[in-house]
Formats: C-alpha cells, sequence, structure tokens
C-alpha cells in the first residue's frame, strides 16, 4: 500500500491520505475546494466550488499516475440537491466523453462548510 501525497492539492485536513495506491487501484479521499496555495476556500460560486475540488481531484490522481479517464466510480456529496444540474455540467465538461459510475447523495453539512465533495476509485492503466 503507498500512500498518495501531492503538494499541488489541498493536504489532509484529519487523520488520513490524499488517495492510496494498492497496485493499480487508487482511492482518494474526498476533496472539497481548498485552495493548495493558500489552504483557504474557493467558494465565491458554486461552480468555482466544483471547478475547485474537481482540479484537486486531478492533481491527487495525477500523484498516482492516472487521469480523469481512469477513474471508474465517484461518489459526490451536496448539501443542497437543488445545485444538481450546475454541478453535473461542469462534471461533464471535466470528465469529457468519460463517464465513470458515480452515486450523488445530499448531506447535511460539509467540511468548512463546503457545498461539494467528491472522492474516487480509479484504476491505474
Amino acid at each position: 500500500m503507498n500512500i498518495i501525497q501531492t503538494d499541488k492539492a489541498p493536504a489532509a485536513i484529519g487523520p488520513y491520505s490524499q488517495a492510496i495506491r494498492e497496485n493499480r487501484f487508487v482511492f482518494t479521499s474526498g476533496q472539497i475546494p481548498l485552495d493548495p496555495a493558500t489552504g483557504q476556500m474557493d467558494n465565491a460560486t458554486f461552480a468555482a466550488e466544483v471547478e475547485r475540488v474537481l482540479a484537486n481531484l486531478k492533481e491527487v490522481l495525477k500523484a498516482a499516475d492516472c487521469q480523469m479517464k481512469d477513474v471508474m466510480k465517484t461518489t459526490v456529496f451536496l448539501t443542497d440537491m437543488g445545485l444538481f444540474v450546475e454541478f453535473n455540467g461542469i462534471y461533464e465538461k471535466a470528465f469529457g466523453g468519460h463517464k465513470p459510475a458515480r452515486s450523488t447523495v445530499q448531506v447535511a453539512a460539509l467540511p468548512k462548510g463546503a457545498r461539494i465533495e467528491i472522492e474516487a476509485l480509479a484504476l491505474v492503466p
């Protein structure tokens, strides 16, 4: 088991790793819209939150020798399902033609007041 760590994504804010790689499988921790350079939330708009989360996820995957096209499954946590349509458009653009399996659930709250968190399971090519 290898711990994946990159300074191009936010450091863990608790006792966990950004991701774990075991053989060809990569399990990412949930990413929230923290700017890795400042440690501050990138939450001027919901779209900015989604874009930051996806950018952070891409960097963690890159550190594990993966790309978005290698993602097999994501789990998305939203604090308001009313934001689903806006989220979905940004998510689809980030993944292009690749459509990993996905679960999306509404939750009562997320760390640091985030409105979105995404975790992923990827397969190293």
